[in-house]
């Protein structure tokens, strides 16, 4: 029998962890913290058992921010792809996880393919076609890395992050540039994720673009890996490259500033999100505002705005997930009940009401 527990990543929004137990090896899929109130999986000090191996889906805190922890869990190789290492810099994601890939890990075979959502993001599929596809955090629709349909798999667990959400990402764009205008804007982003595509996107309507050095360093990263890309996306990041301007902590807030941290608790945004708002410069925050942190305070209190940018699964995505794995059982990740609840009514489905899967 195979069987997968969720350690983290069921009934919340965070942090990825799941254990895989089949034919005798046992793998660890991310192993993350965050994003609210910096949560961590349920792995005691004592650990759960030998793991043979830990497979990361790609470098956001959520999958990764746990590394800190294989202490507890014997120390065993960690698995990611050059994307991941390369921005990571964190010397345990030691082994490789080459782009659409097949090899042999603890005895079991693992597939990957681009996932779209973030820079090196891949889904993993472990024992084929009778094994499990995870799709990891998943987004076909951004147009700047690249994507691949989920491979059939008996099981599956699925980014459902957003339920049954069935705003369109071209939608949200318009929506965005509209609200932007014409005058200078902040908008808050994970660096190595939805800030590069915005950036893209405001850089093509005409807009004066400034980035922090973080996110240039992405963009300079995935210039050099276009095999991780989407068609035409590597000229486009080229000239994005050549255009934007460098902003720093003190310079003036002019255009569109796209800076790290997406809640304005981190990065570049964490110093000029304050000086935005003494400044009356709009502040966009585009995803998830995580408890804890500055972005769900101003906007509850109107200084600032939310309008999303999809880097997960809208329903129609999640529609094409559950055909294209042919699933008989899936985990719905990352979606507390509420929106598990609203997932199951919209799209009936092989949906598990509990953490756990096994077959």
């Amino acid at each position: 029998m195979t069987s997968l527990i969720a350690l983290g990543g069921f009934d919340a929004k965070g942090p990825a962890c799941f254990l895989l137990e089949r034919s005798g090896t046992r793998l660890l899929l991310d192993l993350g913290r965050g994003p609210d109130h910096a949560a961590r999986p349920a792995i005691p000090p004592a650990g759960i058992g030998r793991i043979d191996a830990v497979l990361i889906s790609h470098g956001h805190e959520d999958h990764i921010g746990a590394l800190d922890w294989l202490d507890r869990i014997g120390r065993p190789p960690v698995f990611a792809s050059a994307p991941v290492r390369a921005l990571a810099r964190n010397a345990a994601l030691a082994q490789a996880l080459p782009l659409e890939s097949r090899q042999d890990i603890a005895g079991l075979t693992v597939e990957t393919g681009p996932a779209g959502h973030a820079p090196g993001a891949v889904w993993l599929r472990i024992g084929g076609v009778g094994g499990l596809v995870y799709s990891g955090d998943y987004c076909a629709e951004g147009g700047l890395f690249a994507a691949r349909p989920l491979p059939p798999a008996r099981a599956a667990v699925l980014d459902c992050s957003y339920g049954a959400e069935p705003a369109r990402l071209r939608d949200q764009r318009a929506a965005l540039l509209a609200a932007i205008g014409s005058g200078p804007c902040l908008l808050p982003a994970p660096t190595g994720g939805r800030g590069l595509e915005i950036a893209l996107a405001c850089l093509a309507a005409g807009h004066e673009v400034s980035l922090c050095p973080e996110t240039l360093r992405v963009a300079e990263v995935m210039a050099a890996r276009p095999g991780w890309l989407a068609p035409g996306a590597a000229a486009a990041l080229s000239t994005l490259l050549h255009r934007a301007r460098r902003i720093g902590p003190d310079d003036p807030l002019v255009g569109v500033i796209v800076a790290g941290g997406p809640n304005c608790g981190s990065g570049l945004s964490e110093t000029l999100g304050p000086r935005a708002l003494a400044e009356s410069v709009p502040i966009l925050f585009t995803g998830h505002l995580a408890a804890g942190a500055p972005a769900a305070d101003w906007v509850s209190e109107g200084r600032a705005q939310v309008l999303r940018w999809n880097v997960h699964p809208d329903l129609a995505t999640l529609r094409a997930m559950l055909r294209d794995t042919g699933a008989e059982t899936v985990l719905p990740a990352f979606a507390p009940p509420a929106a598990r609840a609203a997932l199951a009514a919209a799209l009936p489905g092989p949906w598990g009401e509990q953490g756990r899967l096994a077959w």
